[in-house]
């Protein structure tokens, strides 16, 4: 069972608010990455869906290494681009602090994701096309695979669209908690 690390770079795929909030894509469909690899569309959904059945996530770690958590992923998804995520850098942990203010310097600028291939097979290109894949982290990291994404610091670089869907999924998280009493 041996554990790959697919990089992805962050361009308006990630971005950095108020310096501990990030969100974007840790992963996209159909795009082929550095070493010819093309993760599929729904290749994550039996991964995410058993790590909600056992009350588990996928973790957020600093380079790959699990000595290392720098932050919390709130939410993990596929939607019809890819792998979004959305979570905090802890600031109350070192590496967190470091990863923040590198991310804001732009001296780091990659999305890496840890995981197990459970189906793979080669495409008409001669490409490896990832049907299912184990998800155990996304990482932050220094040396993206796939070149095609890099960071974004604004908000507003967010489709507007996006962006109010988002708000609103916020505000109704936020009543809920309330409704339940935290």
């Amino acid at each position: 069972m041996d554990l790959e690390h697919k990089f992805c770079s962050f361009d308006a795929e990630i971005t950095v608010v108020e310096g501990t909030k990030i969100e974007g894509y840790a992963s996209l469909f159909g795009a082929c990455d550095q070493g010819g690899d093309v993760v599929a569309k729904g290749a994550y959904a039996r991964s995410l869906a058993k790590l909600a059945k056992e009350g588990r996530a996928v973790k957020m770690l600093w380079q790959h290494d699990p000595a290392q958590p720098i932050g919390i992923w709130d939410e993990v998804r596929e939607d019809e681009r890819g792998l979004y995520v959305k979570g905090r850098l802890l600031d109350s942990v070192e590496k967190g602090r470091e990863a923040a203010a590198l991310i804001e310097a732009g001296a780091i600028d990659g999305l890496s994701i840890g995981y197990r291939t459970v189906k793979a097979a080669k495409n008409d290109k001669g490409q490896r096309l990832l049907n299912e894949l184990e998800l155990w982290e996304v990482s932050l990291v220094t040396f993206p695979m796939l070149p095609s994404a890099r960071v974004a610091s604004k908000a507003e670089e967010i489709p507007a669209e996006e962006e109010g869907l988002r708000e609103l999924a916020d505000v109704l998280e936020d009543m809920r908690r309330n409704l339940a009493g935290g």
